[in-house]
C-alpha cells in the first residue's frame, strides 16, 4: 500500500509550492501526481466554526480520577466549570472525558460514565461557555447523553471498532467524529505491540474506519483522523509515526495529534513525573504544527497557546521578509 508523504516546509514560499493541508505557514512542493496534490493541499472544512489553516488547541478536561496525568484533578462539577472557564481564552475547543484510556485502564460501565460527563457539559453551557465540547467516548449511550447536554463533537479513540452504533449517532445528529487508531484495548494495548509497517498499518486501519463510517451515512467532511500516538505503540513506534506525520494528510482530512504528557516524553527527555513533561510536550507540539497538524490536543493550554503564538509570529516574520 502506497501513500503520499510530502516535505513540509515553512518559511518563505517558492513559486509553485501548495498550502499543506489547507495551512497558511506550511507548504510543500507537489510532485507530478495532481490527485495527490489536490489531496495533500485542499483546504481541510471548518470544525464548529472554527477554520483550520492553523493549529487549534484542544483542552484536556478529565473528570475521572484515574488518568494517567491528572486523574482527580478535576472530577468534582465546581473544579471542571472552573478549568472550562480558565480554557475559553487558552483553547479552542474542551474535550471531556469520564473514561480513562491510559494503558492498563480498566472499563468503566456507561451509567457511570455519564454520570461523570453529561452533568459537567450542562453546567458549562449553563454557565454560559460556549467554546465547542467534544466527548472523549467510545460509547454511544454515553455520546448520546453528551450530545444532549451542550457537546459538539465525538471523539472515539476506537474509531467505532469498541461500539459500532456510535457511528449510527453520529450519522444521525450530524456531528463531527475524531477516529483514532488504536491497537487492542487499554488494559492490553502495551503489551508487546508489533508492527510489519506501523506508518502503512495505521494509514491502512484509518482507511478502513473512514470507509466503515461513511458506510453508516457520517459524511466525510465531518471525519478527523488521528494516528493514536500512544496507543498500542512502543517507543520505537511513536517516532516513526511522528517523523512521519505528513503521510496522514494523504487521507485528506483534519489530523489531530495528541501527545500532550505521553510516556515517551518522559522516557526521552527524563521525566518520570507526568506532570514535569511540559517542555517535551510544547517541543512535539510545535513539531506537529510545523507538520500541518489541524488539532493539538493537550494537557497545557496557556503553554500551548502561547508557543503557537510565537510560532505563527515567527513564520509569518519569515515569510514576508524571507
Amino acid at each position: 500500500m502506497s501513500f503520499a508523504e510530502p516535505t513540509a516546509r515553512t518559511g518563505p514560499r517558492p513559486a509553485g509550492a501548495l498550502s499543506l493541508a489547507g495551512f497558511r505557514d506550511v507548504w510543500f512542493q507537489p510532485d507530478a501526481d495532481d490527485a495527490a496534490a489536490r489531496r495533500l493541499s485542499a483546504p481541510r472544512p471548518d470544525l464548529c466554526g472554527l477554520t483550520l489553516d492553523r493549529p487549534r488547541v484542544m483542552g484536556i478536561l478529565n473528570v475521572t480520577p484515574d488518568s494517567f496525568s491528572d486523574g482527580g484533578d478535576h472530577a468534582a462539577l465546581d473544579a471542571a466549570v472552573d478549568r472550562a472557564r480558565v480554557m475559553t481564552d487558552e483553547a479552542d475547543i474542551i474535550d471531556i472525558g469520564g473514561e480513562s484510556t491510559r494503558p492498563g485502564a480498566e472499563e468503566v460501565p456507561v451509567s457511570e460514565e455519564i454520570r461523570r460527563t453529561a452533568p459537567v457539559i450542562e453546567a458549562i453551557r449553563a454557565a454560559g461557555i460556549t467554546t465547542p465540547i467534544s466527548i472523549d467516548t467510545r460509547k454511544a449511550r454515553v455520546a448520546e447523553a453528551a450530545l444532549n447536554a451542550g457537546a459538539d463533537i465525538v471523539n472515539d479513540v476506537s474509531a467505532f471498532e469498541f461500539d459500532p452504533e456510535l457511528a449510527d449517532l453520529c450519522a444521525e445528529r450530524e456531528v463531527p467524529v475524531c477516529l483514532m487508531h488504536a491497537k487492542g484495548l487499554p488494559d492490553t494495548m502495551q503489551v508487546n505491540p508489533t508492527y510489519e509497517d506501523v506508518v502503512g498499518e495505521v494509514m491502512g486501519h484509518l482507511e478502513a474506519r473512514i470507509g466503515f463510517a461513511l458506510s453508516k451515512g457520517v459524511k466525510r467532511e465531518r471525519i478527523i483522523t488521528d494516528p493514536g500516538i500512544g496507543f498500542g505503540k512502543t517507543l520505537d513506534h511513536n517516532m516513526t509515526l511522528l517523523r512521519h506525520l505528513t503521510v496522514f494528510h494523504d487521507l485528506g482530512l483534519p489530523v489531530l495529534l495528541g501527545v500532550s504528557r505521553k510516556r515517551f516524553i518522559g522516557t526521552i527527555g527524563g521525566a518520570d513525573d507526568a506532570k514535569d513533561r511540559l517542555g517535551g510536550s510544547l517541543a512535539v507540539a510545535l513539531y506537529g504544527a510545523a507538520r500541518g497538524m489541524h488539532i493539538l490536543r493537550v494537557h497545557d493550554t496557556h503553554a500551548t497557546t502561547q508557543a503557537l503564538r510565537l510560532w505563527a509570529a515567527m513564520e509569518e516574520r519569515n515569510g514576508r521578509n524571507g
